[in-house]
């Protein structure tokens, strides 16, 4: 499965437009993960744990929206956009949302 933010794949025609196709994650916030990173934050340096989060929450929505786009037909998935936000009480979590269009690519 080819994934590009891009509307396009240099090189490679798209045949088929298969449609929109997301994929969302919701993680909460551990408690220990926050004081570190808040110490983290007070001396300058990066939160790790806040960062490894992150990764792991756009990679697992990307893979549900590239799940989803196979069983649609697709091949690859173009125009993808990434937004994050955080929601619950106190912005406990955090939401990661993935989009794009799955299309058929030859």
């Amino acid at each position: 499965m080819i994934l590009s933010t891009t509307p396009t794949i240099e090189g490679r025609t798209i045949r088929e437009y298969k449609g929109v196709v997301t994929g969302e994650t919701i993680i909460g916030a551990n408690i220990v993960k926050d004081f570190f990173a808040g110490i983290r934050d007070i001396v300058g340096g990066r939160s790790e744990s806040y960062e490894r989060v992150l990764r792991e929450a756009k990679d697992t929505s990307m893979n549900e929206m590239a799940q989803r786009a196979q069983v649609m037909g697709a091949n690859a998935v173009v125009g993808i956009d990434i937004d994050y936000e955080t929601i619950g009480a106190n912005g406990s979590m955090l939401m990661v949302a993935v989009s794009g269009t799955a299309v058929v690519v030859g």
